[in-house]
């Protein structure tokens, strides 16, 4: 059965087909301001690297926060279903998964048999996401490829307290002019998100294996800051973008979709230290 997943992000768009669970083509693309008409483009991209047509695949299931703007998908999965049903065909033994994205950050607690338990979210606060990390780069002025690097330098625990991009910025500015080394700062920027989202992921209980995936995943710097939060280690799967596609492929395979579970949303008076 020849099915396709697409994750619709807030900033970029993974695609999956796949053919009785093994992957035919993989594209990814920016989702950019028409999102409609990136949607179609990697959906072609899509078909032309897995030598289709469209009315060969059977079944379309979407995900993602603009998951709904697929129009030509046959349902719409939650991000959570389909991150879960992902991980649980990569990393059997995943119990529990953090998926930070540009926009928000989440952790999902997850059955043996791929199936969401609970979930919470932060999509209040821009600390606890890749956005605010792309800010403080631009305050070092730096690449957030460079910023991961010489993060992985540092051996100092610097603390920051910002809330939001703009105070963030703020405290980076006053730790350059107190000569703080960039990769100090660097650091701290991380360790802060880290322990945003470790609070995030304490509310629904972590049990090993830990999965991290979504963009912040590439970022080694911050992997790293979170493995300390956590004091446990953290899984990050080979192509950990192309997860919530991968479920919700599964999901058209299967035929079945999965209800919500409602999220606790986490606002930045939520969060707990420790």
């Amino acid at each position: 059965m020849i099915v396709s997943g697409i994750d619709v992000g807030g900033k970029n768009i993974h695609g999956v087909i796949i053919n009785n669970g093994d992957v035919l083509a993989r594209a990814n693309a920016a989702a950019g301001i028409n999102k409609a008409k990136a949607i179609e483009g990697l959906y072609g991209e899509l078909l032309d690297k897995a030598g289709l047509k469209r009315e060969q695949v059977e079944r379309v299931v979407a995900t993602g926060s603009a998951g709904k703007r697929v129009a030509f998908a046959d349902g719409v999965i939650p991000d959570a279903a389909a991150d879960s049903r992902g991980i649980n065909r990569l990393i059997p033994t995943a119990r529990t998964i953090i998926d930070v994205g540009a926009e928000e950050g989440r952790a999902i607690k997850i059955s043996p048999e791929g199936k969401v338990q609970d979930f919470a979210i932060n999509e209040k606060c821009a600390a606890g996401t890749g956005t605010f990390v792309e800010a403080m780069a631009r305050a070092l002025e730096i690449s957030v490829e460079e910023m991961a690097k010489i993060s992985l330098e540092s051996t100092k625990s610097i603390s920051m307290n910002a809330q939001c991009a703009v105070f963030g910025e703020s405290e980076v500015v006053s730790l350059i002019h107190a000569k703080t080394p960039k990769h100090d700062i660097a650091r701290a920027v991380h360790d802060a998100i880290a322990g945003r989202i470790g609070s995030v992921a304490r509310i629904v209980g972590l049990e090993k294996d830990i999965v991290m995936i979504g963009g912040m995943s590439l970022n080694t710097g911050f992997v790293e800051s979170l493995k300390r939060e956590l004091a446990m280690d953290v899984i990050v799967p080979e192509d950990p973008g192309y997860v919530g596609a991968l479920g919700a492929a599964i999901a058209a395979s299967t035929g079945t979709m999965e209800e919500e579970v409602e999220a606790k949303v986490i606002e930045k008076d939520d969060y707990q230290e420790g």
